[in-house]
């Protein structure tokens, strides 16, 4: 960013914040999601685009993340499920992958003792397959999961090792264990053994990062979910982004495949 974009960006400021409150009050009056699942994409581009460590861009990610759940709260949204780390991830340099997992474990953490998050009551829960994380990252889940257990209200679902096709083909197993024939199984069993069986799919996903795909993401769930993607990157994401996406969602006409 040029010193003529960042000059012009201040003065834009004020500008951004009267639009972003008349927003924010049209589309309260309109029906909100209740479940939205975000890909949280662009964190590494975000810090080579500014110049900044790696380390930084994720950071800064992570941080994004508790402002989109403040705006999620204001709005009434019930539910937010995020891509943090897919099983495909493991593959960056051994480096990244540690940094990543020490802040999983100190976000984990805070989580557990955040004060919105109980005062909200909102259920903390780790999706994918945990025994592909480090000790110190699944004590940190537990941590978080035992803290918020009790919570009905709202749900933080964080998917972390996971990967859409697999969590199928495990739900697939779990039923055939169960003894059932491969002629009774139903799309409903399918839904009920997935990680999110308990769990109303997605209304909205949103992606940043300028990528046009869901890698992976909530396959199954996400069957008829409204789908947005933004060039944004994840930690550049602001609430006037977040406002747009949830007013051309309230503008859709979802038919679910009538």
């Amino acid at each position: 960013m040029n010193l003529f974009s960042f000059c012009f960006s201040i003065l834009l400021k004020p500008v951004y914040r009267v639009y972003e409150k008349i927003l924010e009050d049209r589309v309260k009056k309109r029906k909100m999601p209740r479940h939205v699942g975000i890909i949280m994409d662009g964190n590494r581009r975000y810090a080579e685009f500014f110049g900044i460590n790696l380390w930084k861009g994720h950071s800064k990610g992570a941080d994004k993340l508790e402002e989109i759940l403040d705006w999620a709260d204001e709005l009434g949204i019930d539910i937010v499920t995020v891509y943090a780390f897919s099983t495909e991830n493991f593959k960056r340099s051994k480096e990244e992958v540690e940094h990543i997992m020490d802040l999983f474990e100190k976000k984990f953490k805070e989580l557990a003792k955040d004060e919105k998050v109980h005062k909200n009551k909102v259920k903390v829960r780790a999706i994918g397959n945990l025994n592909m994380l480090p000790k110190n990252v699944v004590d940190s889940i537990k941590i978080a999961e035992k803290a918020t257990e009790n919570y009905s209200d709202k749900g933080l679902n964080i998917c972390i090792a996971y990967g859409g096709r697999i969590e199928i083909v495990e739900a697939v197993k779990r039923i055939i264990e169960k003894g059932v024939s491969p002629e009774d199984i139903t799309m409903k069993m399918i839904k009920d053994n997935l990680y999110t069986g308990d769990l109303p799919d997605p209304d909205l996903v949103i992606r940043t990062g300028g990528e046009v795909r869901l890698s992976n993401f909530l396959l199954f769930q996400s069957a008829y979910s409204e789908l947005f993607f933004t060039e944004i990157y994840f930690p550049a994401f602001r609430k006037i982004d977040f406002l747009r996406i949830i007013r051309e969602y309230q503008m859709r006409n979802r038919k679910f495949g009538r």
